[in-house]
């Protein structure tokens, strides 16, 4: 279900988007508002779903995870207990950052943050032994050029 914005809610989560820890009178300026009923709209936003959590993004590199690889996953088990032990291990494994079912060829593709090609190798080592997997391509990324995690809204 769609939630409808307008203008005012639409500068309240890209300022949220851009910086959670702003004080409600900053947000409530550049929205062009006053603080309870940014408040108000942050509320209904919540209950409403739109806004699922606040939290911190961390610099990898500061903490060591140098290494981001793509991981395409081919199976040839499509069943729905291969399927839930499958998705229960990517749950238990920090290093997934992001785990998406496709079409096509490549049936699941994986963001994973490690250290180094020797942990990879564990974290592939250690995935391969909980579930049955046809083909895994790991492709190493040299540089990353884009991320967000800001919505266009």
């Amino acid at each position: 279900m769609t939630v409808q914005l307008d203008d005012i809610d639409r500068k309240i989560l890209s300022e949220l988007q851009r910086d959670a820890s702003q004080s409600l009178d900053e947000i409530a300026r550049k929205a062009g508002s006053s603080k309870t009923p940014v408040w108000n709209r942050i509320r209904k936003l919540r209950r409403l779903g739109v806004i699922r959590k606040h939290t911190v993004l961390l610099d990898p590199d500061k903490l060591g995870l140098e290494a981001c690889f793509f991981v395409l996953i081919r199976t040839s088990e499509h069943e729905a207990a291969w399927q839930e032990a499958f998705l229960q291990t990517l749950r238990e494994r920090p290093e997934v950052l992001e785990a998406h079912r496709l079409a096509g060829d490549i049936d699941y593709i994986l963001k994973v943050r490690v250290r180094n090609a020797r942990a990879y190798d564990e974290f592939y080592q250690a995935l391969i032994g909980k579930v049955k997997i046809f083909n895994v391509t790991a492709l190493l990324s040299m540089e990353e050029i884009k991320s967000t995690t800001e919505l266009a809204v």
